[in-house]
C-alpha cells in the first residue's frame, strides 16, 4: 500500500504526516486524535484539509509530532495533513491552495535582545 508524507511547521511545532488509504483514523504520537488535542476546536482545524474534499473517512494518518504548543501543533498537522493529501493526487492542489491550507504561516518568536528583559521591553526610563 502506497504511503504519502507531508511535513508541517507552525511556530516551534513539527508534523510529519503518513497518510494512506484507510478508515479515518487520526493517531499521533501512538494515540489517538480525540486523545492528543482535548478541544473539538483543535479537532476541526485538524481535518480541515479532508473535510474540504470529502475524505475525512478514507485515509489513516499516522503523525509525529514535536515541538510548540497544542495550537501551533494543530496547525502545523494541518499544513502536513494538506501536503500529503496533494501528493495524492495533485487535483487536490487547487482546493488546498484555495483554503489557504498550503501557505506556511512565517511567524516566529522574535529573540530576546541583549540589555532588555524581553525582545522588545525596555526597562523603565528615568530621566532623574
Amino acid at each position: 500500500m502506497q504511503v504519502y508524507n507531508g511535513l508541517g511547521r507552525r511556530k516551534s511545532a513539527i508534523a510529519r504526516v503518513y497518510l494512506r488509504e484507510g478508515k479515518g483514523n487520526i493517531t499521533i504520537n501512538g494515540r489517538d486524535l480525540k486523545d492528543y488535542f482535548s478541544s473539538e476546536l483543535l479537532h476541526y482545524v485538524v481535518k480541515q484539509p479532508l473535510l474540504a474534499i470529502n475524505a475525512e473517512e478514507s485515509f489513516d494518518i499516522k503523525v509525529n509530532l514535536d515541538g510548540g504548543g497544542v495550537t501551533g501543533q494543530a496547525e502545523a498537522l494541518r499544513l502536513g495533513i494538506a501536503r500529503a493529501l496533494v501528493k495524492y493526487n495533485e487535483e487536490n492542489r487547487a482546493v488546498m491552495r484555495a483554503n489557504g491550507f498550503l501557505t506556511r504561516d512565517p511567524r516566529e518568536v522574535e529573540r530576546k535582545k541583549p540589555g532588555r528583559p524581553k525582545a522588545r521591553k525596555r526597562f523603565q526610563f528615568s530621566k532623574r
